[in-house]
């Protein structure tokens, strides 16, 4: 093979003898018809040990003739070898040249290739980093969600154990179930975008991997090609392959040879371009599901807040109205001493005229008389047991008071340590494991 440097700019300089046909000579033989000839009867079959004169020329020219036209074969033979020669090696070299610029060409499409095999390879290893860093994040925030969920269902339990009846189902309860409710939903989330991560991770390996095989025989096939481009006549590498020259059946066309790369750019490029995709969805999911959860973290603390709020005000009045229960109690416990002394005092005086009622019954014959003093008596005795009745009526009733406001102070009393219990459940139990909540940093998975 010609070096590549090797041009031929012009076609080999003619030839200085023309070839040409020669005339045909014409050579007279002169038959042995004489009278001395050697020719005759005699001589039938044979000749004699000496030719005539006239042979001898004939001979003669005809060996001049034979050396012309051998001599004029050759030199024609001659100059068509030399230009057949000259036209070889020109279209030998031309051949070698063409053949060392197609493959120059054919070394610069599979360095584009190369090129552009190994981009888009090193743009899916940092995808897939890139995609590897998300699903960490995602695992990261599906772990945070258990803490949440565990204060939440730990709350529900907690305020369970309240006590009749602040056992209710107040907005409290309500956003803690959302809470719940809103953790479940997430982590379920959070799952199967992990399981759609981990496909996606392994789809862009599956297309590096064969983008990396296609690279390696494109490498593989450019170092043969650049080997064979500084192949030339005077190298020592070269040698006889015979059956080189036979195409395989496998072997492909520049055309399909150029669409499984592109096809394998294509498909590489495509997964790419979802695992892009996919990575902003993650985004946004964490970033959603973060902020979700604090929204809801604090529309729980600020429910618990109002609820700790009524609690306080609630058992702050109950507190007051036991006060003032207690007194009343006191006053009325006054009261009823009071009106058993008062009832006692009636005692005497009721003595007194029943006493002068029963003497002056005593009286003898006439002297038992209907007289004023006996009418007093009688309607003093009456008027004191008129007293002594209202009294002992009023008695009653101060006496059920007073039992009454003893059953209000002990239903005070057990609703303010209800009210008291449900106060430690909701700030010293629930609130104070609720600020060990995540922070929002935490939830999107970035620590």
């Amino acid at each position: 093979m010609a070096q590549t440097d090797v041009l031929v700019t012009q076609e080999p300089a003619p030839q200085t003898v023309h070839v040409s046909e020669l005339p045909r000579k014409e050579y007279d033989v002169a038959r042995n018809t004489g009278a001395y000839t050697s020719a005759g009867l005699a001589t039938a079959g044979f000749r004699t040990a000496k030719y005539l004169v006239d042979e001898w020329f004939q001979n003669c020219y005809a060996r001049y003739h034979q050396a012309f036209a051998d001599r004029d074969q050759s030199e024609r033979q001659r100059h068509e070898s030399q230009q057949l020669a000259a036209e070889t090696e020109a279209l030998a070299q031309r051949t070698q040249e063409d053949s060392t610029r197609r493959v120059g060409e054919r070394l610069q499409d599979t360095h584009g290739w190369k090129s552009e095999l190994q981009r888009e390879i090193e743009e899916l290893l940092a995808e897939t980093d890139l995609l590897l860093a998300q699903k960490l994040r995602l695992e990261r925030a599906l772990d945070a969600t258990a803490l949440p969920y565990s204060i939440a269902t730990d709350n529900l339990q907690c305020r369970e154990r309240r006590q009749h009846p602040d056992l209710v189902r107040d907005y409290v309860e309500m956003e803690l179930l959302k809470e719940a409710e809103l953790i479940r939903n997430i982590q379920g989330l959070l799952k199967r975008t992990i399981m759609q991560a981990v496909k996606q991770i392994q789809l862009n390996r599956e297309h590096k991997e064969t983008c990396e095989m296609d690279w390696s025989d494109k490498v593989e096939a450019y170092n043969i090609d650049e080997t064979c481009s500084r192949y030339h006549n005077q190298s020592t590498e070269v040698q006889f392959h015979p059956h080189s020259v036979r195409l395989e059946e496998s072997a492909s066309t520049p055309e399909t040879w150029a669409k499984f790369s592109q096809d394998n750019l294509y498909r590489a490029e495509r997964e790419r371009l979802a695992s892009a995709n996919l990575r902003q969805l993650i985004d946004c999911i964490l970033r959603d599901t973060s902020e979700d959860l604090r929204l809801q973290c604090d529309a729980v603390n600020l429910a618990f807040g109002r609820r700790c709020e009524e609690l306080e005000d609630a058992r702050h009045k109950l507190n007051d109205h036991l006060r003032k229960t207690l007194q009343e109690i006191t006053d009325q416990e006054h009261n009823v001493a009071t009106l058993k002394q008062a009832i006692k005092d009636k005692e005497a005086p009721l003595k007194v005229a029943q006493t002068c009622l029963y003497q002056r019954s005593h009286r003898p014959n006439v002297e038992l008389c209907r007289d004023t003093a006996q009418f007093r008596l009688v309607s003093e005795v009456g008027e004191l047991n008129l007293s002594l009745t209202a009294l002992k009526e009023k008695l009653l009733e101060a006496e059920q008071s007073l039992h009454n406001l003893e059953d209000t102070r002990m239903s005070l009393e057990k609703d303010i340590a209800v009210k008291t219990n449900s106060l430690f459940i909701d700030r010293q139990k629930c609130m104070t494991h609720r600020a060990h909540y995540p922070t929002v940093l935490r939830l999107a998975g970035y620590q």
